[in-house]
C-alpha cells in the first residue's frame, strides 16, 4: 500500500472519531436507553482505544453521573434524597434567612454562579427583592425565572434536564460553565462534614465543583440539619470555601476544622 493510501486510511479514521465532550454525551444517553454499555463496544462505535472509554468512565463516574461495573458501566443509583419540591416546603425560615444574608453579599456589577438548590432559590428571591444589577450563570431553572425578570442579567446553563430538580446537569453544563471567570459563587450541598461539602443528587457534585473552580470568591449556603452528613459525592475540601452562611454557628470538631481552614462563618438572621 503506497503512503498516499495509508495517510488516507489514516486521516479518515481520524476524522470518524468523536470528541471527547460529544462522545460522553452520547454515553450518557446510551444509558438512558439501556441499563448496561460495555466498554468494548464503545470503543468500536466511537473509533477509540478501551482506555479511552475507560477515562471516559472514570470522569463520568466521578461527576456522579454513572456507576462504574464490571467491563462497562450503568446509570448512577438515586439514593433517598428528597426532591426540590419536598425541600423547598422544609425549614423556610432558616433557608430565607439564609439566603438574604448571602444576596446582601453581591455587590452591584458582579458576576456570579448560583447552583441549584431550595436555599439557593431563597437566594435568588432575595436577590431580586434587592434589586442589585449583576450577571447570574446558573443551571437552575427556578432561579433563572426568580431573577430574569429584575435588574440581574442571567445565563441559563445548557444539558440534560434533571425535572426532579428543575435543573441541568451534565458534560454540556459543565463545558458551558468552563468558559466563564466569575467574582462569586453562591452553592448548596446535601451534606456539609470536617471533609466539605458533599452532593447526593445525581450529577450536582460536578456542577458544584465546575463553580468553585471559577470563582474568585466561593460561598456555601448551608442549614444547620446537614452539620455532620456526608452525601454521595465528595464536592471539595473545606479551604475551597472562603465562606459559610448558615443559620447556627457550628460547634465541635466541625467548628476546629472551620477554623483550621480559615473559613468564615456567617450565621445569618
Amino acid at each position: 500500500m503506497s503512503k498516499t493510501k495509508t495517510r488516507g486510511k489514516m486521516s479518515e479514521k481520524n476524522h470518524s472519531r468523536v470528541k471527547k465532550s460529544d462522545r460522553r454525551q452520547q454515553i450518557l444517553l446510551e444509558l438512558k436507553l439501556r441499563p448496561h454499555v460495555r466498554i468494548n463496544e464503545l470503543a468500536q462505535r466511537f473509533n477509540v482505544s478501551t482506555e479511552t472509554v475507560r477515562r471516559d468512565f472514570d470522569a463520568l463516574s466521578n461527576d456522579g453521573l454513572i456507576a462504574r461495573a464490571h467491563g462497562g458501566a450503568s446509570a448512577a443509583a438515586q439514593g433517598h434524597y428528597p426532591g426540590l419540591d419536598e425541600r423547598t416546603n422544609a425549614q423556610v425560615e432558616e433557608r430565607e434567612r439564609i439566603g438574604a444574608t448571602a444576596a446582601e453579599l453581591i455587590q452591584s456589577g458582579e458576576t456570579v454562579m448560583i447552583d441549584s438548590g431550595s436555599t439557593t432559590i431563597e437566594m435568588a428571591r432575595a436577590l431580586a427583592y434587592i434589586g442589585t444589577s449583576c450577571t447570574v450563570i446558573t443551571n437552575s431553572i427556578p432561579v433563572a425565572m426568580t431573577l430574569g425578570h429584575g435588574a440581574a442579567q442571567v445565563l441559563l446553563c445548557p444539558g440534560e434536564y434533571l425535572a426532579t430538580e428543575s435543573a441541568t446537569i451534565g458534560t454540556e453544563t459543565l463545558e458551558f460553565l468552563s468558559r466563564f471567570n466569575v467574582d462569586r459563587c453562591m452553592i448548596g450541598s446535601s451534606g456539609f462534614s470536617t471533609d466539605g461539602p458533599s452532593e447526593t443528587v445525581r450529577g450536582f457534585a460536578a456542577i458544584k465543583r465546575a463553580m468553585l473552580s471559577r470563582a474568585e470568591k466561593r460561598h456555601l449556603l448551608v442549614d444547620s440539619g446537614k452539620f455532620g452528613r456526608k452525601g454521595l459525592s465528595q464536592v471539595g475540601d473545606l479551604d475551597d470555601l472562603h465562606s459559610i452562611i448558615t443559620d447556627k454557628k457550628p460547634t465541635g470538631e466541625l467548628h476546629n476544622a472551620i477554623e483550621g481552614a480559615r473559613v468564615d462563618v456567617l450565621v445569618a438572621g
